[in-house]
């Protein structure tokens, strides 16, 4: 079954990953760990993926790391699946095109921090989101206690990783951890319709303008206008651009097709 941890479908420009230990309330082991970086490296350079969509089967999102694998590992090995999430999660960060997380059910831990590192995080009513670490003794180890505060505030970060408190999706919108929360029956549905109006953009615009956001945010204001400029820049030989200064003048729809 290990070749079924990560279910990929694809349709439409749109890549659906699923978690696939439902059992397990899709808990990170090491081979559910290498599959998803496997998917991740499939989709990456593939000019017809535009948007990648990351859920749960079952009622989890994840639950985190699979802590009786775990509890089995030398010291060397918990260091080596630590560096390994934790690679994991900046690759979905810097993952060329746009990631939602469809959080449909517990995310804690290295499930929250997944949820962290995607673009955009949407919510099933039932959701229940937390990084927990601290009552095990340990800390956030795969971005948690640096893309948490970033998204909320360190305040908020800080009484949530201090307690380990689990919080609902209406309390996640709230403090703005999650841009929507949809009934659960819907979630995967607004997912995808997001995802659909992501399509409709440039690709290329999109992956640069993503990338203009992760970077500039982490640097001065001058610094990131400079990024902002430069990632312009690479927008204006494309044949995108041309395609959509024709179809606003021709007034009909773009087709963007990467180049």
């Amino acid at each position: 079954m290990e070749e079924n941890l990560v279910i990929s479908d694809v349709a439409e420009g749109i890549a659906n990953l699923t978690l696939n230990r439902p059992e397990a309330m899709n808990a990170f082991s090491v081979a559910m760990l290498q599959a998803m970086g496997r998917a991740l490296a499939d989709l990456r350079f593939d000019p017809a993926i535009r948007v990648v969509i990351v859920t749960g089967a079952g009622k989890a999102f994840s639950a985190g790391a699979d802590l009786k694998e775990r509890a089995g590992m030398s010291p060397e090995q918990v260091k080596a699946f630590i560096f390994n999430i934790r690679r994991l999660m900046d690759d979905i960060e810097l993952f060329p095109k746009p990631v939602i997380a469809a959080v449909n059910g517990a995310a804690f831990g290295g499930g929250m921090e997944l949820a962290l590192a995607a673009d955009i995080r949407l919510a099933a009513d039932t959701a229940q989101m937390g990084l927990t670490e601290t009552r095990l003794a340990i800390i956030p180890g795969a971005g948690g206690t640096q893309r948490l505060p970033r998204l909320i505030g360190k305040g908020l970060a800080k009484e949530m990783i201090f307690t380990g408190r689990r919080i609902n999706a209406q309390e996640a919108l709230r403090i703005g951890l999650v841009n929507h929360v949809h009934p659960a029956e819907e979630l995967m549905a607004a997912s995808r319709r997001l995802a659909a109006d992501i399509c409709e953009s440039g690709p290329i615009a999109v992956e640069q303008a993503k990338y203009a956001i992760n970077r500039g945010s982490e640097t001065d204001l001058n610094t990131g206008l400079a990024i902002e400029s430069n990632a312009y820049w690479i927008c204006i030989p494309t044949e995108d651009r041309l395609e959509g200064l024709a179809a606003f003048r021709e007034k009909r729809k773009p087709i963007y097709r990467g180049k």
